[in-house]
């Protein structure tokens, strides 16, 4: 009962929608829940519902006016979705890069929102290039079960973030995702075909992990022990699925919180240190290629 009393106080903060949950009633009376949100993901994808009639465009646009005019650190780019739609990327040269890595933002935010404009800024200086990309995002009051129909226009945009950094010559290519940042990361591979993505970071991950037997490239998880409760429960759970792919690991950050305020630094460390180790095998000197 103590599991089914958490779960209802976190389908109340609408970490899960109402169209999620099936109640069955068992022996004794105790109840069951099962969480539908995978299959409810997939049916959104089979169904392929117009995404963009559901992002906020208009949010987008504001998210940008604040950020391209005083922009100090890389260059604005318009990223072009194939239903004509451009959504803001924000793309940074390292000097000597040894990869690349795509920045995905959680809920709502923008690429260049506190957390997300400081990594991607240490990550330059570490010698990764950034590709921060701005993610669908819905009004102010969006829950995060939400989200769940735009993301097949976040797997379009992981997509085509990838694609870019290809044509730029990278084949060190790595995904650093933040929150539901991290969980439309996870949709995106689980779904797409082929992609020259080798390395996947997840830090703060929130609706756990889908499928992870899909996933073949070598993951990262990192959340604070002051992380928020729901990335905190589904840690064993998680660990026990990425040990499974070879390169792998969990991290808990002593007394983290979900932004990481204050830790950023040490952050961009664990990352850099990963994205070495998968590209580079541990010897960032010896990179020969990028």
């Amino acid at each position: 009962m103590r599991s089914y009393a958490r779960d209802c106080h976190q389908h109340r903060q609408g970490l899960w929608p109402n169209n999620t949950w099936i109640f069955l009633r068992v022996l004794r009376g105790s109840f069951f829940v099962i969480r539908m949100k995978a299959l409810f993901t997939t049916l959104l994808i089979a169904l392929a519902l117009p995404a963009w009639a559901i992002s906020d465009y208009d949010r987008e646009k504001r998210w940008s006016d604040q950020i391209v005019p005083s922009l100090m650190l890389g260059e604005a780019m318009w990223i072009e979705q194939a239903n004509g739609h451009k959504f803001l990327s924000l793309y940074t040269e390292a000097e000597k890069p040894r990869g690349a890595l795509i920045v995905a933002h959680g809920r709502g935010w923008s690429p260049d929102y506190e957390l997300y404009g400081i990594l991607r800024a240490k990550l330059v200086e570490r010698g990764y290039t950034t590709l921060a990309i701005q993610l669908p995002v819905l009004g102010g009051g969006a829950k995060i079960g939400d989200y769940l129909a735009t993301y097949p226009d976040a797997q379009e945009r992981f997509d085509l973030a990838a694609k870019f950094l290809l044509a730029k010559g990278y084949t060190n290519i790595g995904i650093v995702s933040h929150s539901l940042g991290a969980s439309m990361a996870n949709q995106y591979l689980i779904n797409v075909s082929k992609t020259p993505v080798k390395a996947w970071a997840f830090v703060g991950i929130i609706n756990g992990l889908e499928e992870m037997f899909r996933i073949k490239i070598p993951v990262l998880d990192v959340f604070g022990s002051k992380d928020w409760e729901i990335t905190q429960v589904g840690a064993y759970e998680r660990k026990k699925q990425i040990d499974k792919v070879a390169g792998s690991e969990q991290i808990v950050v002593k007394d983290a919180l979900h932004f990481f305020e204050g830790r950023e630094d040490e952050l961009a460390q664990i990352l850099t240190d990963f994205m070495d180790r998968v590209f580079h095998g541990g010897n960032p000197a010896s990179a020969a290629t990028r």
